[in-house]
């Protein structure tokens, strides 16, 4: 019998033998494979086994090399895929990673699967493979499909599986593995990272085949996992920033890309649905929903090939999905605060719904807008009413617009045109924010055609001085950008803090139970010993304003 190779045992990539272990849902594909005319969508994330499984049911089912296998990925498997669909004695074809086809593909493939279904041919089936939710798109165009095809989801494998995948392993080379548990918890149910790590594992302690006796190998799983990381860190560490800095990088920002990485690396299924997400985390719906609704998000993914390989976004679904379970298993490992540190941003912990809120009178609205588009480019969260209306038809106007004005924005800026002390609400707005002048949260844009009389307050304080003369929107321009290192002077200000709570911590798991005990009871001993610290409430009036980059002068 020949001897067995490590790479023929773990693998790394391909179809696994000696490894292969039935996922949960192994039954109802083969039960979907066998029913006549019946198509097939297999969802799940890359890694989770979806093309492995559908092979070997079909080898089961003794239909092996009796199959098409198309790519999406492939220009001409994509031709091929727009052929079958206008014509008939198929047979069998798989399609992978159908999820990236353009939508008139899908359209097509939508329209094929209905006439399949039912016509019952007895020859041809269509197999779709995709990303998790990856089918919502053909369903929600053609809700009456959802009937006539089986849609399967792989999720990620139970421990009992990953372990009976090892044990496989194990079984195969003549070795034991004493961190086979730790590497069963690390795997978090891929069966395609339990390999990677197995087969780094073995290539560590020097087993590269079969052995002849039966070899343990006590290597601690934390040395191996250092290692990958380290190996994953040279290859997606620049593209995890490319992303993170999303088309471009500002200090000051709310750091939308950041969080929407981070968001996706603690989701079960690597999917996030952008208005689920959005719910779980109001803070961040302003500056999240900047990049999507303006599709700065789409662009970043479609214009960068390198982001494009690892993550999907369907606009249509509006769905984000990382496809690389390499590239999963990184962010999941990841030091993010130190991450974020590294690529510039400040702050990025949320104390206001808003960076800004602006208050204008009507006759001002075009470089209200102005001001508006620079700042939302730069992703920081703005009030603009005609953004909000869809909610303000719906509330109470100034039960609605009285707390963005008190305490909901960081600062408040009032564009003073002869025509604001004239309007009803901007009367409103201001007596909603007036009390914040004390606390460095009011930044007024005078107006040059204004009389000093018109603005009495505002002489104690900052403010930012618009040349009607001058070209609109470039004076909106040097507005915001003033605005915008204010924002950033004030983060800097408050100093850097925690971004992402979880990271990867090697030398903690170094630590045994009894060394981890023996730290927390000097800590604990620390405590009882150090005497308690006082400490004062800052209250709006009582803190220091943080004066804006910009003219201290008259008006008001």
């Amino acid at each position: 019998m020949r001897t067995k190779n490590l790479e023929d045992v773990f693998k790394k990539s391909g179809i696994p033998d000696s490894t292969f272990v039935k996922p949960p849902k192994y039954g109802d594909i083969l039960v979907s494979l066998r029913t006549k005319g019946r198509c097939l969508i297999v969802e799940g994330p890359s890694g989770i086994g979806k093309t492995t499984c559908v092979r070997k049911v079909l080898e089961e089912l003794r239909i092996k090399g009796k199959f098409s296998m198309l790519s999406a990925r492939k220009s001409e498997d994509r031709q091929k895929i727009d052929q079958l669909t206008q014509q008939a004695n198929n047979g069998i074809v798989i399609i992978d990673d159908f999820h990236i086809l353009p939508q008139e593909s899908k359209d097509a493939i939508a329209n094929y699967m209905k006439i399949l279904a039912d016509e019952e041919r007895d020859n041809d089936k269509l197999i779709l493979l995709g990303i998790n939710k990856a089918g919502d798109s053909l369903i929600k165009l053609t809700p009456d499909l959802n009937n006539r095809i089986d849609t399967i989801k792989l999720v990620k494998s139970p421990e009992d599986k990953v372990r009976e995948l090892i044990s496989n392993g194990e079984t195969a080379l003549k070795i034991k593995i004493a961190a086979k548990e730790e590497i069963i918890r690390l795997s978090k149910g891929s069966f395609h990272i339990a390999q990677l790590l197995c087969n780094e594992l073995c290539i560590y302690e020097d087993i590269l085949e079969e052995q002849t006796t039966v070899k343990h190998l006590r290597v601690e799983a934390n040395v191996i996992l250092e290692k990958v990381i380290e190996e994953f860190k040279r290859i997606y560490n620049s593209l995890a920033q490319s992303f993170a800095s999303g088309s471009r990088l500002r200090r000051e920002g709310r750091a939308p890309y950041l969080h929407l990485l981070f968001w996706l690396s603690r989701s079960d299924d690597w999917t996030i649905q952008i208005d689920d997400i959005i719910r779980q985390h109001p803070k961040h719906k302003i500056s999240v929903k900047q990049v999507v609704d303006k599709e700065f998000l789409s662009r970043l993914i479609l214009h960068n090939p390198d982001i494009s390989n690892v993550i999907h976004y369907d606009a249509n679904a509006r769905i984000l999905t990382i496809e690389d379970p390499k590239f999963m298993f990184y962010l999941k490992n990841m030091y993010w605060e130190k991450f974020a540190k590294e690529l510039g941003y400040i702050n990025v912990a949320l104390e206001y719904e808003y960076d800004f809120a602006l208050s204008f009178a009507g006759e001002d609205r075009k470089l209200a807008e102005h001001i508006y588009d620079h700042l939302a480019y730069n992703q920081v969260a703005v009030f603009y009413d005609k953004n909000e209306q869809h909610r303000i038809l719906a509330e109470n106007v100034e039960e609605f617009l009285r707390p963005i004005y008190e305490k909901k924005a960081r600062y408040v800026v009032p564009l003073l045109s002869t025509s604001y002390p004239q309007k009803i609400w901007t009367k409103f707005e201001s007596d909603s924010f007036r009390e914040r002048f004390e606390e460095g949260s009011i930044i007024p844009v005078w107006f040059s055609n204004t009389t000093k009389a018109m603005f009495d307050e505002s002489l104690k304080y900052g403010g930012i001085r618009f040349n009607v003369d001058e070209d609109i929107k470039q004076e909106a321009i040097n507005i915001a950008e003033s605005l915008l290192q204010c924002l950033e002077e004030d983060k800097l200000t408050k100093g850097t803090s925690k971004v992402i709570n979880t990271k990867y911590n090697s030398k903690e798991q170094k630590k045994t139970p009894a060394q981890k005990n023996k730290k927390q009871a000097s800590v604990t001993k620390k405590k009882k010993n150090t005497p308690e610290k006082t400490t004062r409430k800052t209250t709006p009036s009582s803190r220091k304003p943080t004066k804006p980059p910009i003219q201290q002068g008259s008006l008001f």
